[in-house]
């Protein structure tokens, strides 16, 4: 099981990888305020998604424990995030606040992941 867990934490972090790639890629058009949400971003938050769902399923399984509210709140902010991305995917102009609001949600995800013990 141990070795299922760290495939699927490697996915997951491939998924964050995706999704925080595609923002920084589009960090200057963003200045030029043509910036759009490119499909890596939202693949790379599908697979945090299912990867994270499975992640604390199968640390149930194991016999270990789960920080439930911070699960809950790294889902919250990966829900908006897939929101914002899904709605907007096909426009080719994506206002620069809502770009941001993305690009930090993801940051503060990472951060929520590895500083919240």
């Amino acid at each position: 099981m141990s070795v299922l867990i760290h495939v699927f934490v490697g996915l997951h972090i491939i998924g964050i990888a995706s999704l925080l790639g595609g923002f920084l890629t589009q960090m200057k058009a963003m200045g030029a305020g043509t910036a759009r949400f490119v499909p890596a971003m939202l693949h790379g938050a599908l697979t945090m998604l299912v990867t994270g769902v499975l992640l604390v399923g199968f640390r149930e399984m194991d016999g270990g424990t789960v920080n439930n509210i911070k699960i809950g709140v790294k889902l919250a902010i990966l829900f908006v995030i897939l929101a914002l991305v899904y709605v907007k995917r096909d426009e080719e102009r994506v206002e620069k606040g809502i770009f941001a609001a993305v690009g930090g949600l993801t940051v503060v995800n990472i951060f929520i992941a590895v500083l919240w013990t």
